[in-house]
């Protein structure tokens, strides 16, 4: 529809200046095509959707399996601190093996919750932090090196805010 405005206003003007000039000899200069015209015209790009209540939505769902299913990750370190102080190497490993396995508890309800997502942008920016959270439930290194709640905020905090940041551009992660 634009284009065809367009054409129509160009190929007026041409018409018009054609026909109003005071020099009674064509010009030599070549005339631009109305179809040239056209195709020189910039065309409006669509607008970028606004999914700011969107993000709310699910920043707000994230926000939930963040505090839940992480809340039953603490509990599982926590265990293993416990058991790690009373020499129980077996029991240490059961409740590290927990921990890693509520890792990829929260790795899985970070996918459902985004899977109806309509920011794509989010939506790959959690995919990308529930893949961080399954690579750290496979390699475990940072929980071998907890062995007392001392180790606990400085092994953990780091690793925390790696798995969170690429969906901190979005969200309000506390």
């Amino acid at each position: 529809m634009r284009r065809a405005i367009l054409a129509v206003l160009a190929g007026g003007l041409l018409l018009g200046s054609a026909a109003c000039g005071s020099d009674p000899k064509p010009s030599s200069a070549p005339q631009p095509t109305v179809s040239a015209l056209i195709e020189a015209t910039p065309v409006a790009s669509a607008p970028t959707p606004d999914y700011s209540a969107e993000n709310d939505a699910v920043c707000g769902r994230l926000d939930k399996v963040f505090t839940t299913e992480f809340g039953q990750f603490g509990k599982a370190i926590g265990k293993m601190i416990a058991y790690k102080e009373a020499k129980d190497k077996a029991g240490a490993a059961k409740a590290e093996k927990t921990a890693a396995a509520e890792l990829r508890a929260v790795a899985t309800a970070i996918r459902k919750e985004i899977a109806d997502a309509e920011n794509p942008d989010l939506k790959a920016a959690a995919v990308v932090s529930a893949g961080k959270i399954e690579a750290s439930a496979k390699d475990r290194d940072y929980i071998e090196k907890i062995k007392t709640t001392k180790d606990l905020n400085k092994s953990l905090e780091d690793e925390i805010a790696e798995w969170l940041s690429p969906v901190a551009g979005y969200c309000a992660v506390s």
